[in-house]
């Protein structure tokens, strides 16, 4: 399987001892996954590279997952001051996936009395 060995075997970048990077692990997987569509591989080599592709989408999930983890929501508050919050994924996919959340009387960052807008 000469093909997709540097596909099977990652290196992190120098400095990195996480392993590689989403945007590399998904590269890895794309050409993985041409490899697989090629229909030059031997069944065996298709069944290993098919473990390889679980283990990079299951890297992309947790690089992925990472990020949104990273993610702030700045907020302006009246008195000018710019305050930082950690993502908060409940409320956020809540306000996105029902409109009257933001119509509501809650507390949602949107609402708030203390936020600036302009």
């Amino acid at each position: 399987m000469p093909k997709s060995e540097k596909a099977q075997a990652p290196t992190p970048p120098e400095g990195a001892e996480a392993g590689p990077t989403f945007e590399e692990a998904y590269g890895q997987l794309e050409e993985l996954v041409r490899e697989m569509e090629s229909d030059e591989m031997s069944l065996a080599d298709l069944i290993e590279a098919y473990e390889q592709g679980i283990k990079l989408h299951a890297l992309c999930q947790q690089r992925l997952e990472e990020a949104q983890g990273r993610i702030e929501i700045i907020r302006r508050r009246a008195n000018g001051e710019t305050e930082l919050e950690p993502f908060d994924e409940a409320s956020a996919s809540k306000a996105g996936s029902d409109p009257s959340a933001s119509t509501s009387g809650s507390s949602s960052p949107s609402l708030r009395s203390d936020v600036e807008l302009f």
